[in-house]
């Protein structure tokens, strides 16, 4: 892969949130494989993302991968408190789950996510989910809010 010259690499943060640090790492060594340039942080769960945003931890703009199953705070009560707080309601959040659940899916979906991936299928397609992503924040502009 190309890397892109300076004036058309976009910085985006990515922010993974995710208890799970072998899906973590995963996600981290394809993001290094593609040589993306971009600075990633990690959550390990909702809670903890939720403290980061706030305290402007994570430099925007971002964008936010989210696991559903996780202790202390799932995805989706992460999701409702992220929808309702006027300061991260902006967030762009792609879900990366091993939930197939039908419940799950629609109420990611009602709380407004980019996409929802099972990780299964990552196994297979890791690089090409990456790869869509990294296509995402290179083409659309993503909000950035004065604080």
């Amino acid at each position: 892969m190309q890397i892109l010259p300076k004036q058309n690499y976009k910085e985006v943060t990515l922010l993974i949130v995710d208890d799970d640090d072998i899906d973590a790492i995963a996600l981290e060594r394809a993001l290094r494989k593609m040589r993306l340039l971009n600075t990633v942080l990690r959550a390990h769960d909702g809670r903890e993302a939720l403290d980061l945003l706030r305290s402007g931890a994570v430099p925007q703009p971002y964008i936010i991968l989210l696991d559903l199953n996780m202790p202390r705070m799932s995805g989706l009560e992460f999701l409702k408190m992220l929808r309702t707080d006027p300061q991260l309601t902006h967030a762009v959040v792609f879900v990366l789950t091993t939930s197939k659940s039908d419940e799950d899916l629609v109420a990611a979906y009602r709380k407004h996510v980019a996409g929802y991936v099972f990780k299964q299928h990552m196994d297979r397609d890791f690089m090409e989910v990456i790869g869509f992503i990294e296509h995402y924040w290179r083409l659309v502009e993503l909000p950035v809010t004065k604080e």
